[in-house]
């Protein structure tokens, strides 16, 4: 079934206003890019660890079941949802990631950053790092946070992001530069 963002967008309304059926009309419109947004996450070698243990399929299902609890979010649109659905799966990937470096002889596991579109000052640097990171880069300026989100675990282009959030292109392209900016000092002092 293809997605029709007005659709979307209507249906995600009317889950807000309390339509329990809403949500039951509304996954099969967004299964697929749900499934691409896991498919892209696993495609990371950054989370390679935590996917791994993983398959697409089930991250997607275990974004459902973390979805369904979203029912006090007053959704605004499209973007709005695929922008909470990425920070579950990225919410996923780390659970998994402190479960897998849990299990390891107390040490971390280092995985590489390198195609996270984040000029860190090191090649690798740990998940929990990065989401923490993230989580305090919400803090300060949630826009720049969701951006990131939405490049680095979505895989939407610059000219996607624009049309999710609203926003221009140019302003999107300099939310980026700005967000780099902050994370690689971010992850330069927290790995130092």
């Amino acid at each position: 079934m293809s997605e029709n963002k007005q659709d979307v967008t209507q249906l995600l309304l009317n889950w807000s206003s309390g339509d329990k059926e809403a949500f039951n009309q509304l996954i099969p419109l967004v299964y697929n890019t749900l499934k691409q947004i896991a498919y892209s996450t696993f495609q990371k070698s950054s989370v390679n660890a935590a996917a791994q243990q993983l398959q697409p399929t089930a991250l997607v299902n275990e974004a459902y079941v973390r979805l369904i609890d979203q029912s006090r979010v007053n959704w605004q649109n499209r973007g709005h949802f695929f922008a909470i659905a990425a920070r579950e799966i990225r919410n996923i990937l780390v659970d998994e990631y402190r479960k897998i470096t849990s299990q390891k002889r107390g040490g971390l596991v280092v995985t590489s950053l390198s195609d996270l579109p984040i000029a860190v000052p090191m090649q690798n640097t740990n998940l929990i790092a990065l989401n923490e990171a993230l989580d305090q880069l919400a803090l300060l300026d949630a826009r720049q946070a969701r951006i990131v989100e939405l490049h680095f675990f979505v895989g939407y282009t610059n000219y996607e992001i624009a049309e999710i959030e609203g926003l221009g292109l140019s302003t999107v392209e300099r939310e980026i530069m700005h967000a780099k900016r902050w994370l690689r000092n971010k992850l330069k002092s927290i790995n130092s």
